[in-house]
């Protein structure tokens, strides 16, 4: 009886609406995998997706049951599990079909992207070096070695050429520093230094390729049978929707594949297409529930590391979420980066449930102690 009086405790003390928000979010995913992926005649990436939904699911219970703060001792292993695998794509990474980095690992069995796992290692670790300068946040001298390490793994995954991810990692830092407290003054500063590096960057650093990504953003003529055609056949697909779709499993381009990459960075555009603007207003909806929920969590939490451990998964789902859907709606240049809960990805998806495990975690373990209902 004391056993299935923890087991009740345990349901009773989870934050059950940010799960139920993720389920129903990631299995709209998996439905739209499948759809995507059906001119294919092949089961697997839906078969992948489902199993790192049930798999994430039951990762991110064990993960809510143990205090975050334990994680905290450990930041050393945290850091080594993070960055060791992103290490080695440098040695033994490879690009999958339809990419041009070799940010992937070849496992045999499946291929996974350390950087998906880093990103929720590096939001443990910047919010433990956070709240340890907390009170001298402000002062260079504790400031400069925290922008270092923002800016590592974002200078570590632009040098694996998956600029797209680097991007997100640098939104993780920036919400984060906020969150922990650094000066506008700062922020102000960082503005005025990064509009005057932009020309060097943009003709020094930038690829060929990711320039003409950035100048067709602001070209009245498209190359839609180039560097254009992603964006042009996936507005097109979206456009076909109308108002409620035409149907799922019917969307005219998704069904033929006409969509590239329908099934991972442009699946926004394939929902749209057999459920409409309707239907991607639910993903919509669906991601700002969570993202507003990790930051009701946050606000919840007493302990600053709990706060910034969940302003980290939400700057991650939110800033993803924005470059996704504006790459799909050709707002933005497309720099591979995908839809959270619903692009095809069993890394991505896993690494997503452990972020959502820590805020389930955080969520729990908010107070100074948890008090149990039973003896």
């Amino acid at each position: 009886m004391r056993l299935i009086g923890k087991i009740a405790d345990f349901f009773r003390e989870s934050d059950k609406l940010l799960l139920i928000i993720c389920v129903i979010a990631t299995s709209f995913g998996c439905a739209a995998v499948f759809s995507t992926t059906l001119y294919m005649e092949n089961f697997r990436p839906v078969i992948t997706q489902t199993a790192a939904m049930l798999l994430g699911i039951i990762v991110a219970m064990i993960i809510s049951a143990f205090d975050y703060e334990k994680l905290y001792k450990f930041w050393y292993l945290v850091a080594f599990i993070g960055l060791v695998p992103v290490i080695l794509t440098f040695f033994f990474g490879f690009a999958p079909e339809g990419t041009d980095d070799k940010a992937w690992l070849d496992l045999g069995i499946t291929t996974f992207q350390p950087s998906e796992l880093l990103k929720v290692c590096f939001i443990v670790t910047f919010s433990l070096h956070i709240k340890k300068i907390k009170a001298n946040i402000n002062k260079l001298k504790y400031l400069i070695p925290l922008l270092l390490h923002g800016l590592f793994p974002v200078g570590l995954i632009f040098l694996q050429g998956d600029w797209g991810t680097a991007l997100v990692f640098a939104a993780i830092t920036v919400i984060m520093l906020w969150a922990g407290g650094v000066s506008w003054k700062y922020f102000l500063g960082g503005i005025v230094l990064a509009l005057a590096a932009s020309p060097f960057f943009y003709f020094f650093v930038l690829s060929e390729d990711h320039r003409e990504r950035i100048m067709t953003m602001f070209s009245a003529q498209k190359d839609i049978q180039g560097i254009d055609y992603q964006q042009w056949r996936g507005c097109v697909a979206l456009a076909n929707g109308g108002l409620t779709g035409q149907g799922f499993l019917k969307g005219d381009l998704t069904q033929a594949g006409a969509v590239p990459m329908g099934h991972n960075d442009f699946i926004f555009d394939c929902i749209g297409e057999e459920f409409g603007f309707l239907g991607c207003l639910a993903v919509i909806i669906l991601l700002a529930a969570i993202c507003l929920r990790c930051i009701r969590i946050s606000r919840m939490c007493i302990n600053d590391g709990g706060k910034l451990i969940c302003v980290g998964i939400f700057a991650m789902i939110f800033a993803q979420s924005v470059i996704n859907i504006g790459m799909c709606t050709s707002v933005l240049p497309v720099i591979g980066v995908t839809l959270p809960f619903f692009s095809a990805g069993g890394t991505s998806l896993g690494c997503l449930y452990l972020g959502v495990g820590l805020a389930l975690s955080v969520y729990r373990h908010r107070n100074d102690r948890i008090i149990y209902l039973r003896g």
